[in-house]
């Protein structure tokens, strides 16, 4: 056996944050070929603070995250908290809100209105649905700071036409929705696509291509958001905060920006995945995995019903129950909220610990009667 170090790769591991020492394997195996592996050197480590300064002198900072990873999102507020804190002209783009509902964000960053209006407004719970807590610390530290909150996504309505008949089959108007240009040229982005696309089975070729079409209209639109931003003010930066797929390697968001706006850009993506590729990003973050806090919980299972929510089933140790929710029931008012479809639970204790308590209005059918209004207090799980 022998190895061969080879130069440092520009991959660093950050919270433990390491650069990532590359050596090249060479051993004999049972079949007479060779073994390359690549090593971690972990007497190198660095402090997710110590990048800091490289991503300063960066305009776009690329940050990913794995939506319901919670570590992942600490990890992004500690980044935002830096770059701040080290100055310059910062404003932060959010995957998980939409391009049409800019207004709102504003009025959040501005003091106008409250998280629990900022989600109704946005209809986050409809178009979102991923837990907000682990964005609220990240758009409360943007609020207090004043920094701009920008929406980056493509309105649903448009990615489930694309979903459904593909970029080709959209009407005129449709079409003047998407962006100016979209590229397709990045085959190998398109092959680790086909690839994750593959882990579904039954899915064909035809339904392939109207996945890639809904993956370039989210990259392109979100580039071109970005891109806009940094035109409109040439001392604006921007910290991007979207999911690793579309950051890994630059194919879906970074390379579509720099082809829009010339900007200097850093790459930072959240856990490695299955092995380890220089290419994928500048830093990689290990973060420790951490916990939300427990969430106050009804212990339902929730259908769609006529003008409300219906119950279709417990939990095996369900508040609702036991407050004397019954299956068949319908939900239409939780507190003050009306309840119109699930989305409207979500929001109304989405900021709920266990043990608060909360009215629920039910309308319940009687035999013969017709159907009658019950209020329940319920002291969540």
């Amino acid at each position: 056996m022998k190895g061969t170090l080879l130069s440092a790769s520009p991959l660093i591991a950050a919270l433990c944050g390491m650069p990532i020492t590359t050596v090249a394997v060479d051993a004999e195996n049972v079949d007479g070929g060779l073994v390359t592996s690549k090593v971690l050197d972990l007497t190198t480590l660095l402090n997710l603070t110590d990048i800091i300064p490289r991503l300063q002198t960066k305009r776009v900072v690329y940050v990913g995250e794995s939506h319901d990873r919670y570590a992942h999102h600490l990890n992004q507020l500690a980044i935002i908290r830096g770059l701040h804190a080290s100055g310059g002209n910062w404003a932060i783009g959010l995957e998980p809100f939409q391009q049409p509902f800019q207004e709102v964000l504003d009025a959040f960053v501005a003091g106008d209105i409250e998280a629990s209006t900022l989600l109704r407004r946005s209809e986050y719970y409809k178009r979102w649905k991923y837990d907000f807590r682990h964005y609220h610390p990240i758009l409360e530290f943007a609020r207090k700071n004043r920094i701009p909150l920008i929406a980056l996504n493509a309105p649903q309505e448009l990615v489930d036409r694309v979903s459904q008949v593909g970029l080709g089959g959209l009407n005129f108007e449709e079409r003047r929705q998407l962006p100016a240009s979209i590229d397709r040229t990045d085959n190998a982005y398109h092959e680790r696509l086909r690839d994750i696309y593959a882990q579904h089975p039954g899915s064909g070729d035809s339904d392939f291509e109207r996945f890639l079409d809904v993956q370039l209209l989210w990259d392109e639109t979100m580039a071109e958001r970005i891109a806009k931003h940094l035109s409109q003010d040439p001392a604006s930066r921007i910290i991007v905060l979207a999911g690793n797929e579309h950051l890994a390697y630059g194919s879906g968001i970074p390379r579509r920006v720099a082809r829009r706006v010339p900007a200097d850009g850093v790459i930072v993506t959240n856990g490695i995945g299955e092995g380890i590729d220089a290419r994928v990003a500048d830093f990689v973050l290990l973060p420790q995995d951490q916990e939300l806090p427990p969430k106050g919980r009804l212990g339902i299972y929730m259908q769609a019903a006529k003008d409300g929510v219906g119950i279709e089933s417990f939990t095996e140790k369900s508040a609702a129950k036991e407050a004397g929710a019954q299956v068949g029931d319908v939900i239409v008012a939780l507190d003050s909220h009306p309840v119109r479809e699930i989305a409207d639970i979500r929001l109304a204790i989405w900021d709920k610990v266990p043990g608060d308590p909360v009215q629920l209005r039910v309308r319940r059918r009687r035999w013969l009667v017709g159907a009658k209004e019950l209020a329940l207090e319920v002291r969540l799980d």
